[in-house]
Order: structure tokens, then C-alpha cells, then sequence
């Protein structure tokens, strides 16, 4: 709180089944123009409030790999030298062809066991690489929600004075201030998605008429 009966900062958690791909829409800089109780000559101040929007990590990390995706070769296990320590093709080598990943376990002489353990490597070695690209994603967006908070860089205006709505990014525009301030928001994140898909849709028919 700033002790002037305000909040400077506040942090809260939204649960719901597609709770962030909504609220996404919400993550930037929101305008707020209104008169002070305080303004005596009855002149709109204007400030502003940032709103960042990020997923939660899941606590279960559930990695999918398709016997399709790997390729895995056995061969008798090597010790110092080249000496073969196994008279059985016991070692396992398991590539993961979309990354290139490989994993050689040798450690056993069950070749079900390396190969066990292989898979089990290879697993958090691809989530390490999920969770890399993860978090860029995460730095990208929170990047492009911050930026530098200058009203120039408005998602939306509240306007008291003309219980008025704008969300500047689509042009789209309620007269229902009360509403919006309690929750109700569909029509303008059900708008932002519209908008949202289409362009998706034109930046990939644009992207595939260029590679033809």
C-alpha cells in the first residue's frame, strides 16, 4: 500500500481452465483519467498502471517421447582403451532425431537397464531445453509488457468523467466503466482474440506465399 490509500504494487494468482490465454490480453500499461475528489477546479489527472501477465510453472514436469522420435543403437560395452568389458550388446545409445540429442548409457549390464536410464536422461535433458525456451518466451513477454510505462505506450484508457472504455489496440470502446472496473471483460478479451487469430492467420499465409 502507499499510505495514501492506495496500492503501489499488488501480486495475486488467477486460476481457471485457460485462465492465461484470456488474461494474457491484460498484460501492458492501462491509463486512467479521472478528477480528483482533491481538484477543486475540476481538471482530469492521468496516471498509469502496469500489468504483467505470466503463466504459472507446473510442478509436474511430463516430458512425451515418441518411439517415432528416437533412434537407439546397442553395442558392447568399452572400458579404458577400447577393452570390451562385456561379452553381451549391453550399452545403449539413444538419439532424439528432432534435436539431435544423443545419450550413451553403459553403466549396466542389462541392456534394458541402460536403456532405461537412457530414456531417463534424455528426458530431462529435453526439458531442460523446454524449460530454456520457456523461460525466453516468459523474458520476451514480460519485455513486451513492461516496456517503459509511458502512457504513449496505453493498452487502454478508463475515463471516468465520460464512463468511457477504450482498449486503444483494437479501437474497441464500452460505456459501461462500473462493469469493466468489476470483472466483466469478455467482450474485450473475446475481441483482442478475434484480432489476435486473424493476424496469426495473415502472418502465416504471408509467411507461406513467401516460401513459395
Amino acid at each position: 500500500e502507499t499510505g495514501q490509500g492506495g496500492i503501489k504494487d499488488i501480486t495475486f494468482i488467477v486460476k481457471g481452465k485457460g485462465a492465461y490465454s484470456r488474461m494474457k490480453y491484460e498484460g501492458g500499461t492501462h491509463r486512467v483519467q479521472r478528477v480528483p475528489v482533491t481538484e477543486a477546479n475540476g481538471r482530469i489527472h492521468t496516471s498509469t498502471a502496469k500489468v504483467i501477465v505470466l503463466p504459472e510453472a507446473d510442478d509436474d514436469i511430463n516430458i512425451e517421447i515418441k518411439d517415432t522420435d528416437i533412434r537407439v543403437d546397442v553395442y558392447r560395452s568399452t572400458g579404458h582403451g577400447g577393452q570390451s568389458v562385456n561379452t553381451t550388446d549391453s550399452a545403449v545409445r539413444i538419439t532424439h532425431l528432432p534435436t539431435g540429442l544423443v545419450v550413451t548409457i553403459q553403466d549396466e549390464k542389462s541392456q534394458l537397464k541402460n536403456k532405461t536410464k537412457a530414456l531417463s536422461v534424455l528426458k530431462a535433458r529435453l526439458w531442460d531445453l523446454e524449460e530454456a525456451r520457456r523461460q525466453e518466451e516468459l523474458s520476451k513477454s514480460r519485455r513486451s509488457q513492461v516496456q517503459t510505462g509511458d502512457r504513449s505506450e496505453k493498452i487502454r484508457t478508463y475515463n471516468f468523467p465520460q464512463d468511457r472504455v477504450t482498449d486503444h489496440r483494437i479501437g474497441y470502446t464500452r460505456h459501461n466503466l462500473p462493469g469493466v472496473l468489476n470483472g466483466e471483460l469478455d467482450e474485450f478479451i473475446d475481441n483482442l482474440i478475434t484480432v489476435d487469430q486473424a493476424d496469426k492467420l495473415q502472418h502465416l499465409f504471408e509467411t507461406d506465399a513467401a516460401a513459395k
